[in-house]
């Protein structure tokens, strides 16, 4: 039977289906907040050469940089078998970051290496100096334990020996091993769900439509890049500094748009730094093409074909592709989003009138760990902010943008589960930027500690404020603060540790989004 379009959208719900179910999975098995409330995972499948087929709607930053995971498990072993698991976490092997752990299973047809299944999972702490594994590193060996490509199970059999040492690297090991078991068990119902569509279909007929459908969302992007009138455009944009020192670290895009082919070329942007705001290129990949895919009007299915469009360059040495060991712990956090800012605010350029201003460029990541009846956990939450309010309408306000797609952690989840309260957790009303269309707000969220820990927190656009378009003014800056237990406040930047004590409180205000149009 031919591949048509009925056929097509059919196989595309059939292949998202099988991504959608194993996260489904994942987070009810799951043990920790971070993964069962905030969702902080995805899944997605690939075909034998580690091409992605198709993804859930989960982390975009996760998605468009699992595919090098894939690719360095098939580097690292020629041969597969079924049963076969590979897990790694390590950045310059297809990683983001080390809290982001990763698992490829291979699915058999017939004897025959079909497909992969994938999910990439942000777990709580994997060891490093601080908890939460999010310091203010200065190489990766700070950061947690570093998992190169290796087989969590061979051919069926677990290697205990190996999820041992992960968990023994962790302050919450108890809960590491759930969330892993979690992973596992999504893997399997990923396998069977495809081997299903094949007993159902025909193992030639799935590969032949997944073929068409990796065709099919190249040519749509395509059909999007051509809409761009033909040019270069540069915009430059900048880090606020790199969790040692405050200095502005450029982020500087030039984009060449050819008919249907886009390259965006980086060179421009600084060398590579000391702190924890290095990217690896993986991640760089990953923010582009979610640019690009912002700017389709009809749904493109995101998989291999959509990617190949659109080319990257990241000069070497740089804080866009830094030589291991730098530090990379919150580039997939912070470094991603700003990477998302100067693209768009670039692509703005030849689309006025429909590119968004900037939202608030930071994910306001925040980790508490200590210690309760002898025993360690770990908090760790990214914080929502406004939207860039945009030629259609004012931004969004109290919500995660672009790079992430995570939910909150409830409070009610929050208070029950750890020795803290949340006094406030509201809308920071009139933090967006003024225009035309005005920029959403951002948030305002205050605990109170009940006992004695470590606290960490990586943010951004708390010197640099989310830039308006089109005239639009800027949204208001981000705000950190600790006021203790005596009455001592203290305003610190936008990267800082310390010890909490019971009785202190930190107040985080995120920055609005940036305005639309001159209100003249």
């Amino acid at each position: 039977m031919p591949v048509d379009a009925i056929s097509l959208e059919v196989f595309k719900n059939l292949f998202a289906s099988v991504a959608e179910e194993m996260g489904v999975t994942l987070r009810r098995a799951s043990f920790s907040p971070n993964i069962r409330e905030r969702l902080d995972f995805s899944c997605a499948v690939f075909d034998a050469q580690a091409r992605m087929v198709a993804q859930a709607a989960h982390i975009p930053v996760h998605l468009g940089s699992m595919p090098a995971s894939v690719a360095y498990a098939l580097k690292e072993f020629e041969t597969f078998a079924p049963g076969d698991v590979i897990i790694l976490n390590d950045p310059y092997h297809g990683g983001t970051h080390l809290p982001d752990v990763t698992m490829v299973s291979p699915v058999f047809l017939d004897d025959a290496l079909a497909f992969f299944v994938a999910s990439r999972a942000h777990h709580a702490d994997v060891g490093g100096m601080s908890p939460g594994s999010l310091p203010l590193s200065t190489e990766l060996y700070q950061e947690g334990v570093i998992i190169p490509p290796i087989k969590l199970r061979d051919a069926g059999v677990r290697n205990d020996a190996v999820l041992t040492l992960i968990t023994a690297n962790s302050r919450a090991p108890e809960e590491r091993l759930g969330d892993l078991e979690a992973q596992l068990a999504s893997h399997r119902v990923g396998e069977q769900r495809l081997q299903a569509m094949v007993a159902q279909h025909g193992a030639a007929r799935v590969t032949e439509h997944a073929d068409a459908l990796m065709d099919y969302s190249r040519r749509m992007t395509e059909a999007v890049i051509r809409d761009i009138p033909d040019g270069v455009y540069t915009y430059e944009d900048a880090l606020e500094g790199d969790g040692q020192t405050e200095f502005r670290i450029p982020i500087r895009a030039t984009i060449t748009i050819d008919g249907a082919k886009m390259h965006v070329d980086f060179t421009g942007s600084a060398p590579q730094v000391a702190g924890n705001v290095n990217a690896v290129e993986a991640i760089v990949k990953s923010a582009t093409w979610y640019c690009v895919r912002l700017l389709a009007e009809d749904d493109v299915p995101v998989n291999h074909g959509c990617f190949q469009p659109v080319t990257v360059t990241t000069p070497p040495n740089s804080v866009l592709n830094p030589v291991f060991p730098a530090a990379v712990a919150v580039a997939n956090t912070e470094t991603g989003q700003r990477v998302t800012d100067t693209v768009l605010a670039a692509l703005a350029q030849a689309l006025p009138d429909r590119i968004t201003a900037a939202s608030q460029g930071t994910m306001n990541n925040f980790t508490f760990g200590a210690h309760r009846n002898g025993q360690a956990f770990v908090y760790y939450e990214t914080i929502g902010g406004g939207h860039g309010a945009g030629p259609n309408g004012d931004g969004i306000s109290g919500r995660q943008s672009h790079m992430t797609n995570t939910l909150n952690t409830p409070v009610e989840a929050l208070e029950y589960t750890l020795p803290l309260r949340v006094l406030t957790y509201a809308l920071r009303d009139g933090s967006g930027g003024a225009g035309k269309h005005r920029g959403g707000d951002g948030i305002v969220r205050e605990y109170e500690f009940l006992t004695s820990g470590t606290m960490t927190i990586n943010s951004e656009r708390r010197v640099i404020p989310p830039p308006g378009l089109q005239g639009g003014e800027p949204g208001q800056l981000g705000v950190n603060c600790i006021i203790r237990a005596d009455g001592t406040q203290e305003n610190v930047g936008g990267k800082h540790t310390t010890t909490l004590h019971p009785g202190d409180r930190v107040i985080i205000e995120t920055p609005g989004g940036g305005g639309w149009g001159d209100t003249k």
